[in-house]
């Protein structure tokens, strides 16, 4: 057996941010207008446009209920879910839009006022032969 071998030409997409927020504010996480209204405030830090208003529901089951967030942008969006369980957010900002990411990291500390944030910032490509 053959095994071809290709260069992978890979040009510069955007950027997708990563946030995992231990130990947040329950009451917050918990508040369905406070996390559209952290959505919005995110959106303007870090210079994007909203592209309609941000959508929070409240599902999952047992270890997994939660308030989930999705905002699109224009470049692309901003996700989350909240773990009522362990306390949680999990966070995602994803633009072909340059981002600040320091700036995320300040904005969801203001709302959610977590204890530890883990943060993971990957360039995201379009891979070509």
């Amino acid at each position: 057996m053959k095994i071809k071998s290709h260069q992978i030409n890979m040009t510069w997409w955007g950027q997708e941010l990563q946030l995992d927020c231990g130990v947040c504010n329950p009451i917050n996480i918990r508040d369905p207008l406070l996390i559209k209204a952290f959505a919005r405030d995110l959106v303007k830090a870090i210079d994007m446009v909203a592209y309609g208003d941000p959508v929070v529901v409240h599902f999952g089951t047992e270890d997994k209920m939660g308030y989930t967030l999705v905002q699109l942008i224009e470049t692309s969006n901003i996700t989350a879910h909240f773990s009522e369980d362990t306390g949680s957010a999990f966070i995602n900002v994803f633009s072909c839009k340059r981002f600040d990411k320091m700036v995320v990291r300040e904005v969801v500390k203001n709302y959610f006022e977590p204890e530890v944030i883990l943060m993971n910032m990957v360039d995201r490509v379009v891979p070509n032969l």
